[in-house]
């Protein structure tokens, strides 16, 4: 089969056919491509061939091209403008020119402390932008790297090797109870916390939690009785009875509700959060994502805006 120009697909020969033609010299091509003249000869030989078509010919001293070179160079810089374009990193990404939804994997607390900040960021700066949560009904690695979800962020304790992992809080639990709850009442002790009726949030049905196991080391056991699935509900339910809910705050020596978890307890529903008198593991809430989308300027945009929203929630 005989060459044809449809059929070149070597990329360095469009490169070395775009100095030629700029340079108009060997020498010269050759040195802005940082090879040698003879090599830059043996490119131009094949040049003619596959092009069948002498390209530079010699006019005294210099060398001119012929009418085919002429009407190949404003293609030929073009195609090299394209190839540089495609091999360089990618460029920031204007938010305001991002259209597409975001999917979220949180629980029910975080999305709703979420999802008026990230709103507002959106509106501000990527208006293109729509926001889809979705509660944690999925394994999260495998739904991260099908592309299911974008982002998940809570406690990531199950992800697969490659996902990516940010830590975002580190935070405590605290008793939240309604106004006028006898627990607000005095000192809070071991015995009356245990003493009193609590509500356990499980989105698998548990009764037990890191609060039995400090109870136990005492000898003491807490009176659960109700397990819900959603901690907007076990909310719902504290500011209208007397069942205490454990909800994650800011750990010792912070602000008081440095972050919108804190705000959807005490603003939300009117709760007060009460210290645990009790050594308690600290929790930890975070965002993973697959490597896939590590540097995409969306996903960039996305996972700062989480920040911000948690970090700095006044902004």
């Amino acid at each position: 089969m005989s060459s044809s120009p449809a059929s070149v697909t070597d990329a360095n020969l469009a490169v070395a056919l775009d100095a030629l033609l700029t340079e108009q010299s060997v020498t010269r091509a050759a040195a802005r491509l940082h090879t040698s003249p003879a090599a830059m000869s043996r490119t131009l030989a094949r040049l003619r061939r596959v092009l069948q078509d002498p390209l530079l010919v010699r006019a005294g001293q210099t060398m001119v091209p012929t009418p085919r070179a002429e009407a190949l160079r404003d293609e030929a810089a073009a195609v090299v403008r394209g190839l540089a374009a495609l091999l360089s990193p990618g460029a920031g990404v204007d938010p305001a020119a991002l259209r597409g939804t975001f999917t979220l994997q949180t629980a029910d607390l975080l999305g709703a402390a979420l999802a008026p900040g990230l709103l507002r960021l959106a509106r501000q700066e990527a208006p293109g932008v729509a926001l889809r949560f979705r509660a944690e009904e999925w394994e999260a690695g495998p739904a991260l790297r099908d592309g299911r979800i974008d982002l998940e962020i809570g406690s990531i304790d199950h992800v697969d090797p490659e996902t990516q992992v940010e830590e975002l809080l580190h935070l405590r639990m605290a008793a939240a109870v309604r106004p006028g709850h006898p627990l607000t009442e005095g000192d809070l002790t071991p015995d009356r916390l245990a003493a009193a009726e609590h509500v356990v949030v499980s989105r698998r049905g548990r009764f037990t939690g890191p609060l039995d196991t400090a109870l136990a080391e005492r000898n003491l056991r807490r009176r659960v009785t109700v397990v819900l699935p959603s901690h907007l509900a076990a909310m719902a339910l504290a500011a209208r009875s007397d069942v205490v809910c454990l909800l994650p705050t800011a750990p010792p020596g912070a602000a008081p509700a440095p972050t919108p978890l804190t705000d959807t307890a005490t603003t939300t529903f009117g709760l007060r959060l009460l210290d645990i008198p009790l050594p308690l593991p600290p929790l930890t809430i975070g965002m993973a994502w697959h490597p896939r989308q590590a540097a995409d300027g969306g996903h960039h945009w996305l996972r700062d805006a989480v920040r911000r929203t948690l970090l700095a929630p006044g902004e």
